[in-house]
């Protein structure tokens, strides 16, 4: 068992990009003291299906946390990117304790909460069965999924807008762990690489995205503390809003330079944040 001067961190992913994707910045975390946990992709384990406002990914995240912070003899932080933000606050929200022990503190990486009209709003396109249309998930349906080789999947994301400003050695593990060598269950694509991301299940799961954030949260008021990290450039904080997010988390907000996806952009920087964030919160628990 490790010291438990050595905070427990429980990391959890954006949609599509597996925890192995940000390799260089949990590296970065453990080098700075941190032991580090996580599932590698939400969403594939029959057990904990996607469904609307993702409750079984809240408790698939909650059941794997609650092993580690046993086996830790310890409380638990819960730090998200994107998705894996939404799933670390519910989770904290819904499961106070996990394994006999506290739950210390969340931090979202730029995963704004929505609330108020807009929440309203994605209830209303869900019910009337429209949220496909108008969510990420019209993009990821149509996903490219299969390639001949390594060097022909590397090309592909690096010729991309989208992943020019990643880090090199990001980019590296999202080829070599975001894609796999097809297997029996992908037939059609006998001898060539695949997605280790199911796109259908990116699709289901952004079309799943919570609209009840808000009545959550009156419900189950967090008990630890939160802290939110965004981006100059993030889209998503631009469409969702920030009053929700400052008011759940008590303004202890940050902003870095970079995109939503600035974790895989300046991995080292973020790695530097969520450490800065997660002392604040530490302090508060003195």
């Amino acid at each position: 068992m490790t010291a438990p001067s050595s905070p427990l961190l429980v990391f959890s992913h954006g949609n599509s990009f597996g925890a192995s994707t940000y390799g260089v910045m949990l590296q970065a975390l453990r080098a700075r003291g941190f032991q580090i946990a996580a599932i590698e992709k939400f969403g594939h384990d029959a057990r904990y299906p996607v469904t609307s406002n993702w409750p079984h990914l809240v408790q698939q995240l909650a059941d794997f946390a609650a092993e580690q912070a046993q086996t830790a003899g310890q409380g638990v932080f819960l730090v998200g990117h994107s998705l894996g933000g939404f799933l670390s606050l519910m989770c904290a929200a819904r499961h106070p304790q996990l394994g006999g022990h506290d739950v210390r503190g969340v931090v979202m990486l730029d995963s704004p909460l929505l609330g108020g009209w807009k929440a309203a709003a994605l209830s209303v396109v869900k019910r009337a069965r429209l949220v496909g249309s108008v969510s990420p998930g019209a993009v990821s349906r149509k996903r490219k999924q299969a390639w001949h080789n390594v060097e022909e999947v590397h090309a592909h994301f690096a010729s991309k807008k989208i992943f020019a400003s990643w880090d090199p050695r990001v980019l590296h593990d999202y080829v070599n762990h975001g894609t796999r060598e097809a297997g029996s269950e992908d037939a059609k694509h006998t001898g060539q690489r695949v997605l280790s991301f199911d796109r259908d299940v990116e699709t289901a799961i952004y079309n799943a995205l919570p609209h009840n954030l808000e009545a959550l949260l009156a419900r189950h008021p967090l008990s630890c503390p939160a802290s939110f990290i965004g981006a100059t450039h993030s889209l998503e904080m631009r469409q969702v809003g920030q009053a929700l997010t400052q008011r759940i988390t008590q303004g202890r907000m940050m902003t870095l330079d970079g995109s939503h996806l600035f974790p895989m952009e300046k991995p080292e920087t973020a790695a530097a944040a969520i450490e800065a964030s997660l002392l604040n919160l530490m302090s508060l628990g003195r």
